[in-house]
């Protein structure tokens, strides 16, 4: 059963655009399970199911998110009164919803009032309540003001920009560590005196540490080590979960990050990013590991009450029987699940689909070699509102390209790039796609039709046998797939097309892998919420990404890059006019430089090639490189490399 709560809404930026292209996350369950808010909560419920007799009024229709954490089954109920006409149809606990009009009449020694700010709305009201009666509202259970970016509104998504890291943390110099890496951004739409408010929670939810951080200037960058928090809290080793909520904040109600795992030797190099403050009823685009790979999958209970057994499952995309985790996961609690001892009958290039019932953010995977290279990837959302556009069809006699699903080719004379399209909506029974590869220089090398995928298919590109097949030539050594839909032989298509890129090293066998969805990039005319922005309505024409740097504590001798794709929809500008900026620890710019990138291409990149070694170390210990285009809109990957040891890989994101 899935959880009762309203976490995300149709995502249409017709019901209204806010910064960070989040059309439609909810904020009442962040209000509600705010590890902060749950001791209060709970503590109120307590002290409501002592008053006697209780109505709850419930003005919003809060009272399904408010239920699934707190359980109102502990009061004595003796009404449910709602303020609405339409919402008269509805139920609670065997109590037929009434009109406010009547609570009154009800009998009860304390009202529950399912609202935040409520004393004005209530303040002309209050004769109608019961006389002598308890009257409890929301405001109770409150986070405390000084965290709140608007006082007046406190379900101002501002006020709840939050999110979870898995953060991991081993002692000893073969031990594995998590840095969560981002930058100050709110401060650079002017936000005074922004900090984060942290908490973390261990294997077993119990808190571990709770402390604040203050920012940096507007524009620099920050990370949160496990190894450094280790230390300043006296902790052992832990798998969690952090709690990041940043407080008094402007522009943006998305907590953004790049999550990098390193250790063990080097054995231990990847890279994620923000988990997705919203949890889903699915997850999808978790691949099975080969015979000489484990994959483990880390949930993360992201709600201040249990996981019931039996609730967490796992299926083969497109089959029907689901194996199910029999355990019950505790409030705010990490588990790692065996994928393998789940699901033995799956292997690459099978997909997996994740139950999830809304209980937890978007998860990570493990995949763990038998050489014992070690690598960590996310999962997507899987919507469950979404059907077959037969719109996309005829969408090509405007929008060209349409939807595109862009993946690097990494340089082939160290890489192997391997894609594989994955079904990513419970109603895409077949995805009906072409893929052309693309050298950097924007020149088509080659075009593949795939066919009507099924669901249950799982159709593997890899390029080094497409190359090799067929006695293509990629000029460049590198360059890029775009993934496209291909109505030739009919099918449906809904526009989330994703894809998942897999990446090895030669030298060592070690991995790394990313997946996306598809948008139309670098187009004029508008078709429903795209081309997207970060930073404004559609349709989003430029470029800000952030490129992380890597750090000496994660192993000396890194270098970063970055695989720019500069994909169109349309006939764009023939050449971007990009610019790199590099940031010291401060965030100042310190050096600058200007590249250029074919309509339709590509350009990888090392931050060693790209700026000097006295530019690199004016940058204070700490940095991070600024992807900045006022012409077109580009979509990047950053990685590290270490050496010929090992390297990680994931998209970029901006702000």
């Amino acid at each position: 059963m899935a959880l009762e709560i309203e976490t995300f809404k149709n995502a249409d930026l017709a019901h209204g655009w806010r910064p960070g292209n989040n059309a439609g996350g909810a904020t009442l369950f962040k209000a509600l399970g705010h590890p902060l808010t749950a001791p209060k909560a709970h503590a109120l419920i307590d002290d409501l199911a002592k008053a006697g007799p209780v109505a709850i009024y419930d003005p919003t229709h809060a009272i399904g998110n408010f239920h699934a954490y707190y359980d109102l089954s502990r009061l004595d109920v003796c009404g449910y009164y709602v303020q609405r006409v339409e919402d008269l149809v509805g139920a609670f606990l065997g109590h037929d919803a009434k009109p406010l009009s009547l609570i009154g009449k009800s009998g009860a020694k304390a009202v529950l009032v399912l609202l935040f700010d409520a004393e004005k709305v209530l303040a002309p009201m209050l004769h109608l309540f019961p006389k002598g009666a308890r009257i409890a509202t929301l405001d109770e259970t409150r986070i405390p003001d000084d965290m709140l970016t608007n006082r007046a509104n406190y379900l101002d998504p501002m006020n709840f920009a939050t999110n979870f890291a898995l953060m991991r943390e081993s002692a000893g110099a073969d031990g594995i560590h998590t840095r969560v890496a981002s930058a100050n951004y709110w401060s650079l739409h002017g936000a005074a005196n922004p900090e984060l408010w942290l908490c973390l929670f261990g294997e077993d939810g119990e808190q571990l540490a709770e402390w604040r951080e203050t920012l940096p200037a507007a524009g620099a960058p920050f990370a949160i080590d496990s190894s450094e928090v280790r230390h300043r809290f006296g902790l052992g080793d832990f798998t969690g979960s952090l709690f990041i909520h940043a407080i008094r904040i402007k522009g943006h109600d998305v907590v953004k990050y790049a999550l990098d795992m390193y250790g063990e030797g080097g054995r231990a190099l990847s890279c994620s990013h923000d988990a997705n403050a919203w949890p889903a009823d699915f997850y999808a685009g978790m691949p099975a590991g080969e015979e000489d790979e484990s994959v483990t999958l880390f949930i993360q209970n992201s709600h201040p009450m249990p996981i019931p057994p039996r609730t967490v499952g796992l299926n083969i995309m497109g089959a029907q029987d689901v194996s199910w985790f029999e355990d019950e996961i505790a409030p705010f609690a990490t588990r790692a699940i065996s994928v393998d001892d789940l699901l033995p009958q799956a292997k690459w290039p099978d997909q997996v689909e994740i139950v999830a019932g809304r209980y937890f953010v978007r998860p990570r995977y493990e995949v763990k070699r038998a050489q014992g290279q070690r690598r960590i990837a996310h999962a997507n959302v899987e919507r469950t509102d979404l059907k077959p556009n037969p719109a996309l069809a005829s969408l090509t006699e405007v929008m060209g390209k349409g939807y595109i699903m862009p993946l690097p080719v990494l340089p082939r004379a160290e890489f192997s790039s391997v894609m594989l399209p994955t079904p990513m909506a419970t109603e895409q029974h077949e995805l009906p796609i072409r893929a052309e590869l693309i050298d950097a220089d924007g020149s088509r090398v080659a075009s593949r039709y795939l066919g009507r995928i099924q669901r249950r298919e799982s159709v593997e590109i890899d390029v080094e046998k497409w190359i090799a097949n067929e006695s293509l030539k990629l000029p460049s050594g590198y360059g890029h797939v775009e993934l496209l839909y291909d109505f030739r032989e009919g099918g449906e298509g809904d526009g989330w097309l994703h894809a998942l890129g897999r990446f090895e090293q030669k030298s060592s066998g070690h991995r790394a892998e990313t997946i996306f969805g598809a948008h139309i990039y670098n187009t004029a005319v508008i078709y429903k919420d795209e081309p997207q922005s970060y930073t404004n309505k559609p349709p989003g024409l430029t470029t800000r990404l952030f490129l992380r740097i890597g750090n000496e504590v994660q192993g000396a001798g890194l270098d970063t890059i970055c695989h720019l794709i500069y994909p169109a929809s349309t006939q764009w500008h023939a050449k971007s006019s990009t610019l790199l900026i590099l940031h010291d620890a401060e965030g100042k710019p310190i050096a600058e430089k200007p590249i250029e990138i074919a309509c339709g291409g590509s350009r990888f990149w090392r931050l060693s090639e790209m700026f000097s070694k006295e530019e690199r170390e004016s940058m204070g210990g700490a940095g991070y490189v600024i992807v900045r285009d006022t012409t077109c809109r580009l979509f990047g990957f950053h990685g590290l490399v270490n050496g010929e040891k090992s390297f990680c890989l994931d998209h970029m994101f901006g702000f």
